[in-house]
């Protein structure tokens, strides 16, 4: 089984027309591209917005506050700038300056100095060197993108009356989200147990991949030693809080041993978003297709050196679901600042299809994609479906 990708939604493109205006759109047409200059304006908004006293504006008298704010938001983008740039931007801004006013020498001479084009050459310089620091930090990116992709499967297991299907979608390059699905003793032939794990770092980015890195390194070298569950969870906990910067960086996961001659499944839940099975209406006790979650187990890897945490069991029947996913999915937020919610995604669980774990999976992640629209990704978003047949 592939792993299923969603269609873009609300994402219009069009072929028609050439040239230089479609290369530069890709496209794409007037109210798609209003949209994501909404999204990226928001997002800057944000981005600059932090560096912002907002405390102190509040104070100010209400004719005051536009003249603080706008001050606030230039230096705010000024010191991201290095020294060196920073001259560079207030002298092409001080050639605008005085190259507006006109001097009157005399009734028919006027000293006028005009730096406009020099100042516009300063800016275009200042914008080719910031987008030169885009360019390479990009390529870097990308590089650990494609390195962190060799530490997730690329395509899910064969298991045997099930089928499994994953997908994740960094809010960045690179993600601080991890999923993983094997046999950890390479006995799948046997009928041994698959391994299922969903994990999310605290943070994002590149901080926030490299923990993701090293838990799966440290999962991996434990699980394949064959030990029991609880004590698998028990050295991860024991080496998270040892990396953690005293809990500072901790791991929310969970973790599961599926039997695939039994259906039954063990999981320990260590502080993440509680997984959800989706019974098929043959295996409800009431007739009624329900969701029921799965809480059982403890608080996050990396906080406590004592934590305690307690395994939970369940029983998958014939077109059950599985599904496994991080924060990422339930705090998305549309172009409204309203988030798609943990009710709203149960929701969506309750109404999918008696399908394959792919198509299941691509049906779930378009009702987010939906509700999204075209608003910029602020979290990693992973979701995994195990289904069994």
């Amino acid at each position: 089984m592939s792993t299923a990708q969603p269609p873009p939604v609300n994402s219009k493109t069009t072929s028609k027309g050439s040239g230089t205006w479609n290369q530069i759109s890709e496209g794409r047409e007037w109210d798609d591209l209003l949209k994501q200059f909404t999204a990226d304006a928001r997002a800057s908004y944000g981005f600059y917005g932090k560096d912002v006293d907002w405390e102190e504006i509040k104070r100010l008298p209400r004719w005051r506050r536009p003249f603080r704010i706008a001050k606030g938001f230039f230096w705010a983008l000024v010191m991201k700038l290095s020294p060196a740039r920073r001259v560079m931007l207030f002298a092409a801004l001080v050639m605008l300056v005085i190259s507006s006013p006109k001097f009157p020498v005399t009734r028919d001479f006027a000293f006028d100095v005009n730096l406009a084009t020099a100042a516009a050459l300063l800016f275009l310089l200042l914008l080719s060197l910031e987008l030169a620091d885009k360019v390479t930090m990009k390529r870097d990116l990308e590089i650990a993108r494609e390195i962190q992709s060799w530490l997730v499967p690329s395509k899910p297991p064969v298991v045997a009356g099930a089928n499994i299907a994953f997908h994740t979608r960094p809010q960045n390059s690179v993600a601080g989200d991890y999923y993983d699905a094997f046999y950890p003793l390479n006995d799948a032939a046997e009928g041994g147990k698959l391994f299922l794990v969903i994990a999310d770092v605290a943070g994002k980015s590149v901080p926030a991949a490299l923990l993701m890195a090293t838990f799966q390194a440290s999962l991996h070298t434990v699980a394949r030693n064959g030990v029991p569950l609880s004590e698998l969870v028990f050295r991860l906990n024991r080496y998270a809080c040892a990396h953690s910067l005293d809990g500072m960086r901790f791991t929310t996961a969970v973790l599961a041993e599926f039997d695939p001659k039994t259906r039954r499944l063990d999981y320990i839940n260590a502080g993440h978003n509680a997984p959800a099975v989706r019974r098929h209406i043959a295996n409800a006790a009431n007739g009624i297709a329900g969701v029921e979650r799965l809480e059982v187990g403890g608080m996050p890897f990396g906080i406590s050196l004592d934590a305690q945490y307690q395994m939970g069991t369940v029983e998958l029947g014939s077109q059950d679901a599985l599904i496994l996913f991080t924060d990422g999915v339930v705090e998305a937020f549309n172009d409204q600042g309203q988030e798609f919610t943990d009710a709203q995604w149960i929701a969506a669980i309750h109404a999918l299809p008696d399908w394959d774990a792919a198509r299941s999976l691509q049906f779930l992640l378009q009702r987010v994609d939906e509700f999204v629209g075209v608003t910029k990704q602020f979290d990693d978003i992973t979701c995994l479906v195990l289904r069994c047949e």
